[in-house]
């Protein structure tokens, strides 16, 4: 064990130092570029919002489902998995998103939300192709080179990752065995959150389109960021930000995948600006992006949700769940 955390003492000093390069360049920093990008970043998740709104319209066509409550659950849900690891936040979506409307369940919300990564699956793939092609993205085998604790663990113990991704996918298949007595209820909820995906013409219409126009919005939001750190606002800098983006997705242990984010970055930028730099963008990006998200999820928490805490809404969820469990033992399917 003693290899492993030292190698995340190692990533834990290496980010404090690169916020204290962040700190130390606050002078220079384009606070104009900067301002525009989190108005761009904002506009993404809203735009976004929008496409989840439609799909879980689709899901529930006799309901009103209003954009205000969809955004709200998603900015929140950003907000939290901004500081907090593995996808807490997600949860937080579709909590919120269930209590605000009375008459849905959780495998139809979250089926419809899910179709949002369809378009954003073949978007990330594009990205990733591109970044692959420039000869400056790290090919996998070398992930494990790099000074991040989690990508490096997992690329340097395959054996392990395979075992992860097995015991993930049991679990995945034990979770749907245990609803094995009221299957046909849960995948009639399942097919009717995917609603939107059987009419192509109305996916495109309302979802498609209004994602698509987030991406812009996402793309203008890492350009603002680069000029404003002085990396320099490209095409080619803006897809290899997203591609870095990609990958630590794929490793969620850190708020914001922030180790694996940096390690990537420096090397990726290397021959195109100074350590400093590429570590100042690394960290400051994260931090300005982190601050808005959280000040938007709050936001919504105390504003549409009437939360005072994200705390608060963990225990609600805690409450929400056992009192549909305590509901499902009268009516076995209520909870579906």
């Amino acid at each position: 064990m003693t290899p492993p955390l030292a190698s995340l003492g190692s990533d834990v000093s290496q980010f404090l130092d690169s916020v204290g390069t962040f700190l130390s360049n606050l002078a220079g920093l384009s606070w104009g570029p900067l301002l525009l990008a989190l108005l761009c970043y904002a506009a993404y998740l809203t735009l976004r919002s929008r496409a989840l709104r439609n799909a879980v319209q689709a899901a529930y066509p006799t309901e009103h489902v209003r954009w205000r409550d969809v955004w709200g659950a998603y900015v929140a849900g950003v907000g939290v998995n901004q500081v907090f690891p593995l996808g807490g936040g997600t949860l937080v979506q579709y909590f919120l998103t269930r209590i605000s409307i009375p008459a849905s369940s959780y495998p139809a919300i979250i089926a419809a939300l899910w179709t949002g990564l369809v378009f954003d699956y073949g978007v990330n793939a594009l990205v990733l192709v591109f970044a692959f092609t420039q000869g400056v993205f790290p090919k996998p085998p070398d992930f494990s080179k790099l000074p991040a604790f989690d990508l490096a663990f997992f690329a340097s113990h395959p054996r392990f990752t395979l075992f992860f991704l097995t015991a993930l996918a049991i679990a995945v298949l034990v979770g749907f065995a245990l609803l094995s007595t009221r299957v046909k209820a849960f995948w009639a909820r399942v097919r009717q959150g995917f609603t939107i995906l059987t009419d192509r013409r109305r996916y495109l219409r309302e979802m498609a389109s209004w994602q698509a126009a987030a991406w812009v919005a996402r793309f203008a939001a890492y350009w603002f960021l680069l000029d404003a750190f002085h990396i320099g606002g490209s095409v080619r800098n803006v897809l290899l930000v997203l591609g870095v983006q990609v990958v630590a997705m794929l490793v969620p242990f850190t708020p914001g995948g922030a180790g694996v984010q940096q390690a990537l970055l420096l090397t990726v930028f290397a021959g195109s600006a100074t350590a400093a730099q590429v570590a100042a963008f690394s960290v400051g990006q994260q931090i300005a992006l982190a601050a808005g998200a959280v000040a938007m999820g709050f936001g919504a928490l105390v504003l549409i949700f009437r939360f005072k805490s994200f705390k608060e809404v963990v225990r609600r969820g805690r409450e929400h769940r056992r009192a549909e469990e305590a509901a499902d033992k009268v009516t076995p399917a209520s909870s579906f």
